[in-house]
């Protein structure tokens, strides 16, 4: 691969690890396995980097992969995640840390999304991301209709979780 193709690559990643890093914390639990699910989908991302287009923006392709890399890991193995061997020596990004002291709130509705199945998560962790439902259909291949309907049942499911 070029240098140049290395170079955007490793600008995108950085300026968007912050999706990814708020996917791990929705499929994962604990900072071993969010790491782990943070390299593979690093590693899938890179992979799939040169048949990047640009048809859409980066954030919202890398929101797609990284879904699929989560929800398809999650669905082989919910207590362990099976990566790919990387060699180390190629490392593209250091991987900054994440703090995992967040307020208890927010700990509280991440407990209540865990609840969720797996496209309900995908379609709250964009809503709070502020993405459009345009956005939002775009990326998880559904309807804008139906991303509303499905955000308006997942609300009523997270009150009654948060609020039995």
């Amino acid at each position: 691969m070029s240098q140049d193709l290395e170079q955007s690559f490793v600008k995108q990643l950085k300026e968007n690890q912050n999706i990814i890093h708020k996917i791990c914390r929705l499929y994962t639990s604990g900072e071993d396995a969010h790491k782990d699910l943070f390299q593979e989908i690093t590693i899938q991302l890179w992979k799939a980097y040169p048949k990047f287009r640009g048809d859409s923006k980066f954030s919202t392709w890398a929101y797609r992969v990284a879904l699929n890399t989560a929800i398809t890991l999650y669905r082989k193995s919910t207590r362990s995640i099976q990566t790919s061997n990387f060699d180390t020596s190629n490392v593209f990004i250091k991987q900054e840390e994440y703090n995992y002291e967040e307020e208890e709130q927010i700990k509280l509705l991440y407990q209540a999304v865990h609840q969720l199945n797996d496209i309900e998560k995908a379609l709250v962790f964009m809503y709070l991301e502020d993405k459009d439902y345009e956005e939002i259909s775009e990326t998880l291949g559904i309807s804008q209709v139906n991303a509303r309907v499905k955000m308006n049942r997942i609300k009523t499911k997270l009150k009654k979780i948060l609020n039995p």
